[in-house]
């Protein structure tokens, strides 16, 4: 059996199971389309919150960046698992004891205002659209190595399966569907790891493998202590190294961290199960679930430059293995004969920007025309890549996308075919676990913050749902062109964008509205709005019109600069505040009952007061 026809099995089978699911979960009602009816178990909503929480970005993308990066890919481990603690301790419980099913409805009520309900819709379809780009693309991506076809046309078929089970089955049907696929995530993730494990290590556990002892080399050093000598020998950093400034690192972290405490497809997730006793449970479970996968990625993105290094670099192109043929058919990978020696050489990760290789005409490696006479065009030493002269001081010869590494390491290890094709099954269920999530988010948004609550408040309960499913299909259509057209190339980044916008606009507004009694509309909305539109025009001015990386403010890149956004936030609301009248006694007494346990007698309103 050929490794293609066994990834359509693995694939098939599981599209099989989350649309069988989809479909006997079909929700009937706006509770079980908004919340699945409140009844979901801790453990069952555990498990979807993980799946929900582990996107493309986290499956496919963040061990790449590993790979690459070494130390400063830390930045997501930190920030995304940090920031999932935030969200536990800070909002979920206080938020599902308001008994708002929406981050938005919750913003309306507590700020007693349509205005600041509209304003939190617009940054939920800002935040969710962002997010979802890069889900996208991560669907493009797999279907694209899976199938030989372009990425534009996989993210085409993916939106398509979304909408097939999201659109229809509400959070119902995503519940019990995230459940199924993040058992595919977690077998996926981990199989590949403990096989690559034992034969570079000789370790079961791939974390064990990681700080302990390369079996392979004598003599015997360190696992991380041989990829840091590989990397000095080939003339760059160590792998521990960090590269990045220290404050950048700082910003993007805490906005990644900060944005997760403020995502609302993941906030909506704990509005499922019965009570807030329950809420805690199910954090509990979805922390260990996470775990599973975030101690993994390290030893994935460790082990496969180590992989990639020692398989290509300094080999002959003719002598190359089969898997890299298959990657540069693709695009996914490509080599340019530089020096002429018909060798690959690999010197450290190449710029994907124009500047280091010219593909197709100057099409960026990342985006290549498959339907372009050019992509036929082949150099002198039969690689599909011609040199760019405009950047002749990189000797690199190797390019590769750093999402596809964690796709690759199992091609380069050489594993059983069954457990490649059980791996592209968990890159495609990561991807449209996160989608369905923040897609149910977008429409609800729509369906229920805008129609029913300021456009039309006699909506019935089906014409709300049905506002939903079209709200849903608008939202896949523009969330597929982007994800052929995304504003970074690389999945994590695009993905840390929306968590800037998240930091930027909701921590702040939903912190705020938990833990300060007196604070008003007035603060919150001018809050918000002044919070994301720095991010989005930060944002928009280095990835669309050319910003050049001289004109950072102290440094922070696009990633990070929501967390500086979230301070203006904070700072504008308070101002604002000062000047205007505190909110109404019916807001401050409905805000200090939410911190008030069930049974525990009246609520002082000064004891929360920030």
């Amino acid at each position: 059996m050929s490794q293609d026809t066994l990834n359509f099995i693995f694939i098939g089978l599981s599209f099989a199971l989350y649309i069988v699911i989809a479909v006997r979960s079909k929700a009937g009602s706006t509770k079980e389309y908004y919340t699945a009816g409140g009844g979901v178990s801790p453990l069952a909503n555990g498990m979807a919150t993980a799946a929900d929480w582990m996107s493309a970005a986290t499956f496919i993308s963040m061990a790449g960046t590993v790979a690459i990066s070494g130390y400063d890919a830390s930045r997501f481990l930190m920030g995304w698992t940090g920031g999932f603690v935030l969200l536990t301790v800070l909002m979920v419980p206080y938020l599902r004891k308001f008994g708002k099913a929406t981050v938005p409805d919750f913003i309306g009520d507590r700020y007693y205002s349509k205005l600041a309900r509209g304003v939190a819709v617009v940054c939920a379809i800002f935040i969710c659209m962002t997010y979802i780009m890069g889900q996208m693309r991560g669907v493009g991506v797999v279907f694209s190595q899976l199938f030989g076809i372009s990425i534009p046309f996989g993210v085409m078929i993916g939106a398509a399966i979304v909408f097939a089970y999201a659109g229809v089955g509400g959070m119902k049907g995503i519940t019990y569907t995230q459940v199924a696929q993040y058992c595919v995530m977690a077998f996926a993730y981990t199989i590949p790891a403990v096989y690559i494990a034992m034969a570079m290590t000789g370790h079961v556990f791939p974390q064990f493998g990681l700080i302990g002892d390369y079996t392979a080399s004598e003599p015997i050093v360190p696992f991380l202590q041989k990829l840091n000598n590989i990397n000095l020998e080939l003339g760059f950093q160590e792998y521990t190294s960090g590269k990045m400034s220290t404050i950048n690192m700082f910003c993007i972290t805490a906005a990644l961290m900060c944005g997760t405490a403020g995502l609302p497809h993941v906030i909506v997730r704990f509005f499922t199960v019965k009570n807030v006793r329950s809420v805690r449970r199910s954090a509990a479970w979805t922390l260990s679930f996470i775990a599973v996968i975030y101690l993994t990625a390290p030893t994935i993105g460790a082990f496969s430059r180590v992989n990639l290094i020692e398989k290509l670099h300094d080999t002959s192109y003719t002598e190359a293995p089969s898997w890299f043929t298959e990657f540069e058919a693709t695009g996914q990978m490509a080599w340019v004969d530089k020096n002429g020696d018909g060798r690959i050489q690999y010197y450290g990760p190449a710029k994907s920007d124009a500047g280091t290789f010219s593909v197709f005409q100057g099409k960026s490696p990342v985006y290549p025309a498959y339907d372009a006479p050019e992509y036929q065009r082949i150099g002198t030493q039969g690689e599909r890549l011609l040199a760019s002269k405009s950047d002749d001081s990189n000797p690199n010869e190797l390019w590769f996308g750093n999402d596809i590494m964690v796709m690759a390491n199992p091609h380069m290890a050489g594993l059983p075919m069954w457990v490649i094709a059980l791996l592209m099954a968990g890159c495609i269920a990561a991807a449209l676990s996160t989608a369905a999530g923040l897609l149910l988010v977008l429409s609800t948004s729509i369906s229920h913050d805008l129609m029913k609550k300021i456009i039309k408040p006699d909506l019935s309960d089906r014409e709300e749902v049905n506002y939903a499913r079209a709200a849903s299909f608008v939202a896949l259509g523009v969330a597929a062109y982007f994800g052929i057209n995304p504003p970074s190339a690389f999945i994590a980044k695009t993905v840390a964008f929306a968590f800037g916008l998240a930091a930027s606009s909701f921590f702040p507004t939903l912190l705020i509205g938990i833990f300060s009694t007196k604070m008003n509309k007035q603060g919150a909305i001018s809050g918000m709005l002044a919070g994301i539109s720095f991010t989005i025009g930060y944002i928009v001015y280095f990835q669309f019109l050319g910003g050049h990386d001289d004109h950072l403010l102290f440094g922070i890149t696009p990633e990070g600069i929501g967390f500086v956004g979230m301070l203006i936030n904070f700072a504008v609301a308070f101002t604002v505040k000062a000047f205007t009248a505190d909110a109404p006694d019916y807001v401050q007494e409905m805000v200090a009952e939410i911190h008030i346990p069930s049974g525990a007698g009246e609520a002082k309103k000064q004891d929360f007061e920030i």
